[in-house]
């Protein structure tokens, strides 16, 4: 198990990406703090990981309130004495206004830096993993029945990036870890408003012709979260089906 003995904080855990990180890290030996929005969803997933004989708790998390998401990162200390990682995958997408979308997708993951960062210093270590996208590294122009994907969450996204740059510098000396994930086109509820009218574009779209499934996004959180990747800091990890690639 490669996450054997971790405590981890996953925001955005009742659904999606956050649920499949959750369920994949507690199946590796995690133990798990779950944050969203919403406590039916959270208290569901961590129902399902202790079935399988895993520990979880949950806590209700607004990611744009700062004091909520130092809350949930100080619940995941008392309950497990430690933290070693924190996946902030808590996110909105689409055409969400564009305060909001700054609110939720960057304020939340710079709080969530933030806070994790002070305690892991105290620790001497820790990862921190930021959920992008590839809207983190170019623009998306996709077709007009849409309407696209919105000026804040591509803004945000970007910003994410320089986030999670800017954090490994501040946590490299204190042997923490900082990276981010930059998924493409992945096969989870946040898209459904874009998937339904567009789905056969999407495939096309993409190299590999498919759109990725909420575990193959993951498995690369395992690989950003274990020491298979103990000489990486400040990195995008792009899994993205080659649409950057295009």
């Amino acid at each position: 198990m490669k996450l054997q003995g971790k405590s981890a904080l996953v925001t955005g855990a009742g659904s999606g990406i956050g649920k499949a990180i959750a369920l994949l890290f507690a199946a590796e030996g995690a133990k798990l703090l779950l944050a969203g929005p919403t406590q039916e969803r959270e208290r569901a997933v961590a129902r399902q990981i202790e079935d399988r004989g895993g520990l979880a708790s949950f806590i209700v998390m607004d990611a744009s309130v700062e004091a909520q998401v130092q809350a949930a990162i100080a619940a995941a200390v008392e309950a497990y004495g430690r933290l070693d990682i924190v996946v902030n995958n808590g996110g909105v997408a689409g055409l969400v206004p564009w305060d909001r979308a700054i609110a939720v997708d960057l304020s939340g993951v710079y709080y969530g830096c933030l806070h994790a960062l002070q305690v892991m210093r105290q620790q001497s270590g820790g990862v921190i993993i930021n959920m992008a996208s590839t809207a983190g590294l170019v623009g998306t122009k996709l077709p007009e029945i849409t309407g696209g994907l919105g000026y804040g969450y591509t803004a945000a996204k970007h910003g994410i990036i320089g986030l999670t740059r800017q954090f490994a510098l501040d946590g490299a000396p204190h042997g923490i870890r900082v990276n981010c994930l930059c998924p493409g086109w992945v096969d989870t509820p946040l898209i459904e408003v874009v998937k339904r009218p567009l789905h056969d574009w999407l495939v096309k779209s993409t190299p590999l012709g498919r759109l990725a499934q909420p575990e193959e996004i993951a498995r690369a959180a395992l690989f950003l979260a274990s020491d298979d990747s103990s000489y990486m800091t400040g990195a995008p990890l792009t899994v993205d089906g080659g649409w950057t690639a295009r």
